[in-house]
């Protein structure tokens, strides 16, 4: 090989090999100040889901220890009622309704009626206080009970003997309770009519979580006979109906328990007790209804009330027919009804 052909061979290499650190000094050259570098975070970790709350449950020591209380030591195994507890929310046995009955066409039918509404409202928050200081074990509250359907001496459009009160007044119960945080009652007196006419009538007012129900057996003539002539019945049938209705209305507007008060002064005006279902969605009240003297009137709810037992019991009381017309000066005290077994939950003045 000659030398011509070695130096070039060898230039040729010299060549090559500083091309190759040219563009590795290239590739290694720092970038451009305006390139830009995208920075890509790591992603971040989901976040833990948030625990779901405790659902909130019934508090069953205390409501045994209420219904005890109720109870008042009776011992003859009738009460307490054994039924499955009601739903969160229940009034009862926590707490002991204080109600004005009545009907704001009339002054005669009852107190809510008679009175001016601030004079009635200021009264009936009285007689809630008064009993709770006579049962400090049970807190009280008031409530407004409305007769939005009341029973007639002629039969009216429908025949039924029955009429129905607008709407607007049951508007303005429900408004005026408000301004005493107060319960209402919507009570009915059906005539010739059925709880299945009248119920559903009122669902509207029913989807309200303070609004509960009452039904009249007095004034249920199912003989066909006018309203006030004899006294009319409800058999189980009827109430199993009632509850049953107002159950679904808990369900569906997804409620606490209603209440539901049934007026009672004799046996037949309710029949067949026993058959009477129990819904955790309702508390059925048996309504001591009678008037006169407090031994009659005691006598009365120790006759129909105490040994016929469904789930809580009631108490009315007259401010007038309890007095002036048995020659009374007072009616029956909070402490007076408070000795009876079991306790009445539920106070109606009238």
């Amino acid at each position: 090989m000659n030398i011509f052909y070695k130096s070039s061979l060898a230039f040729a290499l010299i060549a090559f090999l500083g091309s190759c650190e040219k563009k590795a000094q290239e590739n290694t050259r720092p970038p451009a100040e305006d390139a830009k570098i995208v920075k890509v975070d790591a992603p971040k970790p989901a976040p833990a889901p948030e625990p779901k709350p405790e659902p909130v449950r019934l508090d069953t020591a205390a409501y045994n220890k209420m219904t005890a209380h109720m109870v008042n030591g009776d011992t003859t195994g009738r009460w307490p009622v054994k039924h499955d507890y009601p739903l969160v929310g229940a009034v009862l046995p926590f707490k002991r309704v204080i109600s004005y009955y009545g009907n704001l066409y009339s002054k005669q039918m009852g107190i809510l009626g008679e009175l001016p509404k601030q004079e009635m409202l200021k009264k009936l928050q009285y007689e809630t206080k008064r009993w709770g200081e006579a049962d400090p074990t049970t807190p009280t509250v008031p409530a407004l009970h409305y007769i939005a359907v009341t029973a007639q001496l002629l039969p009216g459009k429908g025949g039924k003997y029955r009429l129905r009160m607008p709407f607007h007044q049951i508007d303005t119960v429900i408004k005026w309770a408000r301004e005493i945080d107060a319960l209402v009652f919507i009570d009915i007196q059906v005539g010739l009519g059925s709880l299945q006419e009248e119920m559903p009538e009122f669902e509207k007012f029913l989807a309200l979580p303070n609004v509960h129900f009452g039904v009249d057996p007095e004034f249920s003539m199912k003989t066909g006979a006018k309203p006030g002539t004899v006294i009319g019945t409800f058999d189980a049938a009827d109430i199993n109906y009632a509850t049953g209705y107002l159950a679904e209305v808990v369900k569906k507007y997804n409620l606490p328990p209603k209440m539901l008060v049934v007026h009672r002064f004799t046996r037949p005006m309710v029949t067949n007790y026993k058959q009477i279902k129990l819904r955790p969605e309702v508390q059925i009240i048996m309504d001591m209804d009678g008037w006169g003297p407090p031994a009659k009137k005691v006598s009365t709810y120790k006759s129909f009330i105490y040994p016929e037992p469904v789930q809580f019991t009631g108490f009315k009381i007259f401010y007038k027919n309890d007095t002036e017309r048995v020659g009374m000066k007072e009616a029956m005290q909070p402490e007076d009804v408070l000795k009876l077994r079991p306790r009445p939950m539920y106070i109606q003045y009238q």
